[in-house]
């Protein structure tokens, strides 16, 4: 019965927020956020504990405005996500304004393939439409398999029609394609700042220890794409802003392992910039951090 209402629930915000006039839209967003968060529920709690660590010294009162402002850029992601589909090409070119493309486009013309990854920082779907709409290059990412199965299937459908190549997270298929993508000179795009299994690879991240995919790293070191950050933000108009950051390299030598390690720490350090400059739009409802992991019970 919960996995139907949830699977209803979104399936009436893409059928009903899309028809809804954009001011309307903005509206229904930020008041849902306000109310969400006067509620304190364990998602606000999470994220204000999750900026504490951002923010150290921060007041109680800074950090209930900046969860306060999360709220709403949280919903403003729903909110511009379901309206994705009906954006036509001239809304995707113009809805976001991305610095130092170039890394991108000119590691695509090396012909060897490109990672993007992204932590979950404003809105990386809008983004991806602008990607597939303005720059004409479709690219192929992962998603988490959710519950129940047709809310998963609504996502890589929404997705899908953004044009990008959606494939499912667990399976064991996954980091092949992926690879087989970036030889032919394709682009991958990943969200890259959470993994709690027991491969991720352990960062520093906020001067607190976290895990990271190792996924990115890896694909860099076997296939010859280059690694490139990437980090979003909102500011006070429609337009979201974010800045393409410079390739990480493979490092010239160390095992697979300290490659890996050394990398995956070289892109948390470029996300903690992005996420510290920017923390209300950082969407991390959940435990991240290792010492947070531990406080539960067994």
């Amino acid at each position: 019965m919960r996995d139907r209402l949830t699977d209803s629930l979104y399936g009436l915000g893409w059928s009903a927020v899309k028809k809804l006039p954009e001011p309307a839209a903005v509206r229904l967003g930020r008041t849902i956020a306000d109310t969400v968060w006067k509620r304190r529920g364990k998602g606000v709690l999470r994220l204000e504990s999750n900026l504490a660590r951002v923010v150290p010294d921060a007041t109680p009162e800074r950090l209930a405005e900046l969860s306060k402002a999360g709220m709403r850029s949280y919903m403003r992601y729903w909110m511009e996500s379901f309206r994705l589909p009906t954006w036509d090409q001239e809304r995707a070119r113009s809805s976001f304004d991305p610095k130092d493309v170039h890394h991108l486009t000119e590691g695509l013309d090396r012909g060897k393939g490109v990672i993007l990854a992204l932590p979950h920082l404003a809105n990386w779907d809008v983004a991806g439409i602008w990607v597939t709409r303005a720059l004409g290059v479709p690219f192929t990412t992962v998603a988490e398999r959710l519950k129940p199965e047709s809310l998963y299937d609504r996502f890589v459908a929404y997705r899908e029609s953004l044009g990008m190549e959606v494939l499912p997270h667990t399976g064991g298929t996954a980091f092949g394609t992926l690879a087989r993508r970036l030889r032919d000179g394709g682009l991958v795009c990943l969200v890259a700042d959470r993994d709690l299994s027991a491969s991720g690879t352990e960062v520093e991240f906020f001067g607190a220890t976290a895990r990271m995919p190792a996924g990115p790293a890896l694909l860099a070191q076997q296939t010859g794409a280059l690694l490139l950050p990437v980090t979003l933000w909102y500011d006070e108009t429609p337009v979201m802003r974010g800045r393409v950051h410079p390739a990480i390299e493979v490092p010239e030598s160390g095992t697979r392992a300290e490659k890996t390690s050394q990398m995956t720490q070289a892109l948390a350090d470029a996300f903690a910039g992005g996420i510290a400059e920017h923390p209300e739009d950082w969407h991390m409802l959940q435990r991240l951090w290792l010492a947070d992991l531990e406080e539960r019970p067994a």
